[in-house]
């Protein structure tokens, strides 16, 4: 009897999980993958025909803004790293006895509404306001000059918003790291840069292997800064999923614009984990 509630144990610890993610993922997944098969409207119902032209004609139709949200999620990702790597380094390695004030102040922007927050982007780029209003009045910058409505601001919108999903995982793998591997590395007259190259980084690199799946991920799916900060010509593949499915009510062409995303993406992350070797990547984790 001891033996098996011991094999039970394991399954049972799974299972409020489990359920959760049966009743919250998977059944809405596989219904709206029935969905995007589905012929008709609104008025006359929809159908199940398994059609698969849906797929074909929603692709073909909004293929360009599907590449522009890979386009502006492989530049928010890239930003996130370029800002994230020095802060997480310098707080790993320099923060001291206050590290956790600093990753506090990193996560309290959390506190405030995601929305709410795109729209404190909007107003410090708007064209008259705290930063560009002062360079204009100096004649720094024309009269003219906008960074609204561009990709610009969208890209740093989304850079803005998921700066942290960046700086935590690299933060998590720097801090493991045993600072007498560097001091090693030192006394074989490594340099900085050289120690870095080969001790820091590599060890480093699970954490911003993390990174990049949780930043690049919710950020080409993103469309609330598209809607706040970008124009007509910096739709993202997210908006047209929300009109279509809240405004046109064409849940089959959003449903398989959803998936079109989805397979688009985990190929993506595929891609990236054999170029960057996720073998190495497990085993630096492991040290």
């Amino acid at each position: 009897m001891t033996g098996l509630k011991g094999r039970l144990t394991p399954y049972l610890l799974i299972l409020p999980g489990g359920l959760w993610l049966t009743a919250f993922f998977a059944i809405p997944l596989i219904f709206m993958a029935s969905v995007s098969l589905m012929t008709g409207n609104l008025i006359d119902g929809f159908t199940q025909t398994w059609h698969w032209q849906n797929y074909t004609d929603a692709v073909g139709t909004y293929g360009d803004k599907i590449i522009r949200s890979v386009w502006y999620g492989l530049l928010a990702t890239g930003a996130c790293i370029a800002l994230a790597y020095p802060a997480a380094y310098w707080i790993a390695f320099k923060g001291g006895r206050h590290k956790s004030t600093w990753l506090f102040l990193l996560l309290l922007p959390f506190f405030v509404s995601f929305v709410l927050r795109t729209i404190s982007w909007k107003l410090v780029l708007t064209d008259n306001g705290p930063v560009l209003g002062p360079l204009k009045s100096w004649g720094l910058l024309p009269d003219g000059f906008h960074v609204l409505d561009s990709g610009f601001a969208v890209v740093s919108g989304l850079t803005y918003n998921f700066l942290p999903f960046m700086i935590l995982p690299i933060y998590v793998a720097l801090e493991r790291i045993d600072y007498r591997v560097i001091e090693a590395a030192y006394d074989l007259y490594a340099g900085r840069f050289e120690a870095f190259r080969r001790v820091v980084l590599p060890l480093s690199l699970p954490g911003v292997f993390a990174g990049v799946i949780m930043t690049f991920v919710p950020v080409t799916s993103d469309y609330v800064n598209a809607s706040v900060l970008g124009g007509p010509g910096n739709t993202m593949i997210g908006n047209v999923i929300q009109s279509e499915y809240f405004t046109q009510s064409n849940y089959h062409t959003a449903s398989a614009l959803s998936f079109a995303l989805m397979a688009l993406l985990l190929a993506g992350i595929f891609a990236y984990a054999r170029a960057l070797g996720t073998k190495d990547v497990l085993e630096a984790a492991a040290r």
